[in-house]
Formats: structure tokens, sequence, C-alpha cells
């Protein structure tokens, strides 16, 4: 049987750009990235499982972040060595694991608030940072289990973007939004179970961008935290005004510190 591949939208010539999306989003998130940056790099930007035109989230056994990071391998090869990954959220922790699974091959990263919970744990048993996130996993799942998608579509984006926004959200782009979300368990425990000790971030030794909305939960905060004390070559950038989900909702403020960073890389 011929494997799974994943969709991917492809923009430019020149070295290779691999971003990598949030949770409840896809890949047309990157597309102003893919813009600033055509004339120079090649930049492909895909859905992960169970996000816009990819493969739906399989049922059939646990997904985890190495699997997700897997599932791009199709993306990377055509993206030609060597290459940048870019990543927001869930995205950025895939990213990294990517960046792990292939020593030598990745030359820079791009991390916009990687969701790597389990460093957390890790750090300190729960009651911490991570028992937000989890409460919001549990009352979503309640809610799935209840049939109203709507429902736990909001504690999901409420969470991550402010009480009030999912009432907010344009009518239209709810079902895809909700239906997203459908998937938030799965997620979770990608993210709460990654067996990659901090540690191992030690070894990318490369240039990596970090960047931190100064509005952000504590939880992606914290994660940033930890990640940006290991990272041996990291330069932080935080954002005054934006919060976890600013890729998403200030673009042209990420996408131009983002372009300056790849351009000097």
């Amino acid at each position: 049987m011929k494997p799974v591949e994943p969709f991917y939208r492809d923009a430019g010539v020149g070295p290779g750009v691999v971003c990598f999306h949030a949770n409840a989003s896809h890949s047309v998130q990157w597309r102003g990235l893919q813009d600033h940056l055509a004339a120079k790099f090649r930049v492909l930007a895909l859905d992960s499982f169970g996000a816009g035109k990819s493969p739906a989230w399989p049922t059939d056994r646990i997904v985890t972040l190495s699997e997700e990071a897997r599932f791009a391998e199709p993306v990377l090869a055509r993206a030609g060595e060597p290459l940048i990954l870019v990543g927001h959220s869930y995205g950025g922790a895939v990213a990294l694991i990517a960046a792990l699974q292939n020593p030598g091959r990745v030359r820079a990263l791009v991390l916009y608030e990687p969701t790597l919970f389990a460093l957390l744990d890790a750090e300190s048993p729960p009651p911490n940072e991570a028992d937000a996130i989890r409460e919001v996993v549990a009352n979503a799942g309640l809610a799935l289990e209840a049939g109203n998608l709507d429902a736990a579509a909001q504690h999901f984006i409420d969470y991550w973007m402010g009480a009030g926004a999912w009432e907010q959200t344009p009518e239209q782009r709810k079902p895809s939004i909700a239906a997203a979300v459908a998937n938030v368990q799965g997620w979770a425990h990608a993210l709460l179970n990654e067996p990659t000790p901090l540690q191992a971030f030690r070894s990318l030794n490369l240039p990596v961008l970090f960047m931190v909305g100064k509005d952000s939960p504590a939880s992606s905060r914290a994660v940033a935290r930890l990640l940006t004390g290991a990272l041996p070559n990291v330069e932080v950038v935080e954002l005054e005004g934006l919060g976890h989900m600013g890729p998403v909702t200030h673009p042209e403020i990420v996408n131009q510190v983002i372009v300056q960073f790849i351009e000097r890389s």
C-alpha cells in the first residue's frame, strides 16, 4: 500500500523552507510568508494529519510527534538540503522533533511558541504551568462526547486567543475550525507524552529564531523558558501585544521578523 502523504503548498525557487502550522489551522496560515520569501526561497507549507487537504487523523493508533515528523518527510525531501524549518505551536513541536531526526540536514529553525508540554511535566510533576491546557482539553473532550463541536472549539480557541474569541470568529470559518478541534485529545496526548528530554535539544547547534508573544498563556511561555535555556544558538524575540496565535492574528508583524532572520541565516 502506498504510504499517505501530506498536502502541501509550494511557492518560489531557491533554498528550501518547510513550514508547519498550528492546531485548528492549516498550510494557508503561511501564505503571506511564502509571498515574502518566494523571490529567493522555495517555501513549502504542509497540512498536518487531519488538517486542510491532508489525510484524516489516524484512528487506528496513537499519533506521536515523531510520526508527524515522518509524515512530513516527502515535503522535506522536495525542499532539498540544507533546509530551514518554520513551526508554530504544535507545528513548532513537530519542527523540533524533525530537526532532531535529521541532523545535518536542517540549517536553521524558526519557532513560534512550540507547545512541548511534556517538558513542563518532566521538569516538575503537576501541578504546574501545563494544568490550564489539561483542563481545556478535558472540557473540550466532554463537549465532544456530548456531540457539541461548537462548545469544544470554544474551550480551545478561547484559551489560546482570549475569552470571547470563538464568539467573534466569522461564522463561515467556524465549521472547519470546529471539525479540526475534534482532534484535540490526540494533539494533547502527543504534546503531553512526548518522550524526548530537554537535554536532547542541546544537540541542535544551529541558528534558532524563537518568538514569544508577550500576551501568551503561561503554558506556552513556560515551554519557551525551558527551550530557550537549552537551545545553544538561540535568538529570542518577544513580541509586544501579540499572543500565542500571533502568526495567524498578526502575520505581517511575525512574518517580517521571520524573513529578516531567514535572509541572514
